[in-house]
C-alpha cells in the first residue's frame, strides 16, 4: 500500500500532512482510552510486539509493486484482534517509519499518505467491531463472517485511500484508472487470505491458555 513517489507532488502533498495529523490524533485518543484499563508498560509491550510483526509484514513476507502502489500482507485485523487498536496503530505507524528510515528513505515524503492509508481504516474497523461483535463475546470466539467483515473494512479502506491519493495526485486519466484497478484487483488476494489467517491466529491464541492473564495481548481477546 505504499504510495509511489511522484504520485502526489507539489502543494498537493500538504493534504497528506493534515490527514496524517488526523491519524495521529485518533491514535492518541485510542492510547488514552487504552490506558484507562491498562498499565503503560503493558501497552508499550504490546506495541513493540506489533511493531516487530509489522516489520515482518513489510520486509519479510512477499510484497510486490502493482499499479500505483505495492501489495503487502498487512494483517491489520489480526493486529487489532490480538493487540488492540492502540497497540496496532502504534505498531503500524512505528513499523512504517522504521522501514522508511532504514530501508526506503525515498518513501519518507509519502509518510503522511501511507500512515493515513494504514491507520484510518484501522479505526474504522475498530468502530465496526463494536457493532458486530457482542460485548460479552471474546475475540477468540468470533466467527468467520465477523472476521471477514473486519478484514473487508480494513483492506477495503486501504484500497479506497490508495485510489484517493492516486486520483488526487494524477487525475482520472486512462492510465491512472488502469493502474488503480490493477492494484485493487491484486489486493483482493489479501482480502481472501486474511480472514483465514485471523482465524488461525485466534485458534492458536485460544490454545495457549497461559495468554489469558498475559499483558502481551489485548484483554478482549479472552474476556
Amino acid at each position: 500500500m505504499h504510495i509511489e513517489p511522484e504520485i502526489v507532488t507539489g502543494t498537493k502533498i500538504l493534504l497528506s500532512y493534515a490527514t496524517g495529523v488526523t491519524a495521529a490524533g485518533l491514535t492518541i485518543r485510542s492510547v488514552l482510552q487504552t490506558l484507562k484499563e491498562n498499565r503503560v508498560f503493558h501497552l508499550i509491550g504490546r506495541s513493540l510486539v506489533a511493531f516487530l510483526a509489522v516489520f515482518v509484514f513489510f520486509q519479510v513476507l512477499p510484497h510486490y509493486p502493482v499499479g500505483v502502489s505495492e501489495v503487502h500482507f498487512i494483517l491489520g485485523s489480526t493486529l487489532f484482534l490480538i493487540f488492540g487498536p492502540a497497540a496496532a496503530a502504534l505498531g503500524l505507524a512505528g513499523g512504517l517509519l522504521f522501514q522508511g528510515i532504514i530501508f526506503a528513505p525515498f518513501d519518507l515524503p509519502q509518510y503522511g499518505m501511507n500512515v493515513t492509508t494504514l491507520l484510518l481504516p484501522l479505526f474504522a474497523m475498530s468502530t465496526i467491531a463494536k457493532r458486530i461483535i457482542p460485548e460479552n463475546t471474546a475475540y477468540v470466539d468470533i466467527h468467520y463472517h465477523q472476521v471477514l467483515r473486519l478484514s473487508l473494512t480494513y483492506q477495503g479502506g486501504i484500497i479506497a485511500w490508495v485510489a484517493f491519493w492516486a486520483f488526487y495526485g494524477q487525475g482520472f486519466t486512462t492510465g491512472n484508472l488502469a493502474s488503480v484497478a490493477s492494484f485493487g484487483g491484486a489486493y483482493l488476494t489479501v482480502v481472501l487470505l486474511e480472514p483465514l489467517l485471523d482465524l488461525a491466529a485466534l485458534a492458536a491464541a485460544k490454545a495457549m491458555t497461559g495468554l489469558k492473564q498475559s499483558a502481551w495481548v489485548e484483554k478482549r481477546l479472552f474476556n
